[in-house]
């Protein structure tokens, strides 16, 4: 079956290139929000579990909402979900602005925020670009797309580190959400729908038939399992990290170069992993993954702290941040075929965001009941070595359904 046309707006780099930007901005305001803990919790009056309460509620609803989301990019096109869900981001980013206790936190920062980056980040996008470009080369471009999110934190975090210094928060939040506008533009480069080039469409399922299919598929379940444990890294790390170096004296900016550096050595690391994803079975390279972050966490624990340690932590967990994101989607793709793929990999980010609202906001209450992070980093060690386990037993061959098409 010859592949179908492509008008200009869908050809593949340009869906890629559109969909790398909006994950650039619409992530990298995101991986900014722990530098807002010392001067909010100040200035409103609220605890540094209240801050991850609202930092949780945000990775829940950004979880708890993504299915749906999906499911409506899937039957509608991602440009209109990324549309006004850059609208939703950028009026939560001003409701923080105003917020003048803990409840107005967790409805803006929370809520609003939570919901509109189930719109306007990987799940969304990640599907448009599925659909244009062929089987062999989807990992690798997955992996582009999710670079994107690593040059936001590499660029926006020192934005929102000077921005916070010399003209604190309000104003900070402010320009965060024009920036975050800019995503409903970017949006026209991923409307619409497209099949995926060279595609048999023999696939009639409909939405209830394919999560029929994945509820009874073992491996749909271990990669949920996988995936818990990376959203409770990332969000740890990314919420607390900057208060925990800060607490052992370091000072609050280096927080601000620990999380550029993430997502500066984060770029290499999701193309590499996205590369990899498309040579090597990519369950064992999620596998390998997992267990090297758990070695690193347990490096950085045992070495004395200081800023040359701290900057080397950063870049070898910014090599390991995200580059589960373009293996897991990749597995998902491939078992059960692209139809549906903002459906099933929402669902699984779904499981990604509950690990997020734990690692946020278990931390938080570990750290006002103990005075330390230390339990909350011992938890992250376990987990690792676990989600590296549990993804080897995986079957990741395609389902019959599309071995027979």
């Amino acid at each position: 079956m010859s592949s179908p046309q492509l008008s200009p707006m869908k050809r593949p780099w340009i869906v890629i290139a559109c969909a790398a930007f909006i994950v650039t901005l619409a992530m990298g305001v995101r991986q900014s929000f722990g530098l807002f803990l010392p001067q909010m919790s100040v200035d409103i009056g609220i605890s540094r579990s209240d801050f991850g309460l609202a930092m949780a509620l945000q990775n829940l609803l950004f979880g708890l909402v993504q299915p749906f989301v999906g499911a409506l990019a899937d039957k509608h096109g991602a440009g209109r979900v990324v549309f006004f869900g850059a609208l939703l981001y950028a009026l939560g980013l001003i409701g923080a602005a105003f917020a003048t206790d803990a409840i107005g936190l967790h409805i803006s920062f929370g809520i609003f925020i939570g919901m509109a980056q189930s719109a306007t980040t990987f799940v969304v996008v990640l599907g448009a670009v599925g659909r244009v470009v062929s089987p062999e080369k989807r990992s690798g471009a997955f992996g582009i797309v999710t670079a994107g999110g690593s040059l936001g934190q590499f660029l926006v975090v020192p934005l929102a580190s000077m921005l916070l210094g010399d003209v604190g928060y309000h104003q900070t939040l402010w320009i965060m959400a024009g920036l975050v506008a800019l995503c409903g533009l970017l949006a026209i480069g991923v409307a619409g729908r497209t099949d995926t080039p060279g595609t048999i469409q023999a696939e009639e399922q409909t939405a209830r038939d394919a999560l029929r299919e994945a509820s009874t598929h073992r491996g749909y379940w271990l990669l949920n399992a996988g995936f818990f444990v990376c959203g409770f890294h990332i969000a740890f790390i990314a919420t607390h990290l900057p208060a925990y170096l800060d607490d052992k004296g370091l000072g609050i900016e280096i927080g601000a170069q620990v999380l550029a550096l993430v997502g500066l050595f984060n770029i290499l690391g999701s193309y590499v992993f996205g590369r990899a994803g498309d040579l090597l079975r990519q369950k064992y390279v999620l596998s390998a993954l997992y267990t090297a972050r758990s070695a690193v966490i347990a490096l950085f624990l045992f070495l004395p702290l200081s800023h040359a340690s701290a900057l080397v932590f950063a870049g070898a967990m910014g090599f390991l941040w995200l580059g589960t994101v373009p293996l897991t989607s990749g597995i998902v793709g491939r078992i059960f075929g692209i139809r549906y793929l903002s459906m099933l990999y929402g669902i699984v980010f779904l499981s990604h965001q509950l690990g997020s609202f734990f690692g946020a906001w278990m931390a938080g209450l570990i750290f006002d009941a103990t005075g330390s992070y230390n339990i909350a980093w011992g938890f992250s060690i376990a987990l690792g070595l676990l989600a590296g386990l549990v993804h080897l037993p995986i079957a990741d061959a395609p389902v019959k359904r599309l071995q027979s098409a």
